[in-house]
């Protein structure tokens, strides 16, 4: 059975994976000062999640030394497709057309023509099969 599926992240949980999928492996201090950056969030709530997280088996922890080093137990593109899949169900009812006029239509987040480019490559690619 895939762990995969099981996991569901909260949302500081993301935020610890998305610090260690980008850097690999990393210690509580280096997590924290990354969220310390964009959050207020204090070193103990930082270890207690990433302790959480390890117990859920979504982190993965080397305690071999005296400083603990942490990695992501769960696959990025994985966690991605499985948390879009349930927020396509839940917020646009299954329908990835609506998620995708949603995305488009942001103002806040607006495509890049580079992204642009690569969505209708997508397209196109789609329209052959």
């Amino acid at each position: 059975m895939s762990t995969t599926r099981l996991i569901k992240p909260t949302e500081s949980e993301l935020e610890i994976l998305q610090i260690l999928w980008t850097k690999g492996l990393a210690t509580v201090r280096e997590v924290h000062e990354e969220l310390a950056k964009s959050k207020d969030a204090g070193y103990t709530t930082t270890l207690k999640l990433m302790q959480i997280m390890h117990e859920k088996g979504i982190v993965k922890r080397d305690d071999s030394m005296r400083t603990h080093i942490y990695q992501a137990a769960v696959n990025k593109e994985k966690t991605q497709r499985h948390l879009l899949s349930k927020m396509i169900d839940s917020l646009f009812g299954g329908s990835p057309t609506q998620l995708v006029i949603q995305a488009l239509g942001d103002d806040k987040h607006k495509a890049s023509r580079e992204e642009i480019e690569k969505i209708q490559a997508l397209l196109d690619e789609l329209k052959k099969h």
